[in-house]
């Protein structure tokens, strides 16, 4: 319901026209629920979402990127794999997965001091699809 307020105000106080969503860790899992719940929405990014308790539920209404690190221990690759299959089975709009070789999670948001140099290509990778993603549908 919060949602709906808060899109309501951009679209009717701030005249926006296209709206997306980020959401890291918890919020990733958030991005995933709204991206199957809210028509309203244009596109979304979930960067490493908890995606365990959407099990079962992968008919995205909106074009949806999934950001994970290989090396995830909250996350497990067996969680991932599942959620590309699901996807390619039941998903009949624009959606992306991509595991970033070595990272754990939280790779993308890390603050610039916390950079390992064996790291920073994914992190930068991983920033640069984040906005090459919004720009494709926004």
């Amino acid at each position: 319901r919060e949602v709906d307020v808060v899109l309501k105000y951009l679209k009717d106080q701030c005249g926006a026209k296209k709206i997306g969503v980020i959401g890291f860790c918890w919020g990733g899992a958030a991005v995933q629920h709204l991206m199957l719940k809210n028509p309203h929405l244009k596109t979304g990014v979930s960067l490493y979402g908890v995606i365990s308790r959407f099990e079962d539920k992968h008919s995205l209404l909106n074009p949806t990127f999934f950001i994970f690190g290989e090396k995830d221990d909250i996350i497990p690759l067996e969680q991932v794999t599942l959620l590309e299959k699901k996807l390619k089975q039941n998903c009949k709009v624009d959606y992306e997965v991509k595991i970033y070789p070595g990272q754990t999670h939280g790779f993308v948001h890390r603050k610039r001091e916390d950079i390992n140099p064996q790291d920073k290509p994914y992190i930068e990778e991983g920033r640069k699809d984040m906005i090459n993603w919004l720009n494709k549908y926004l």
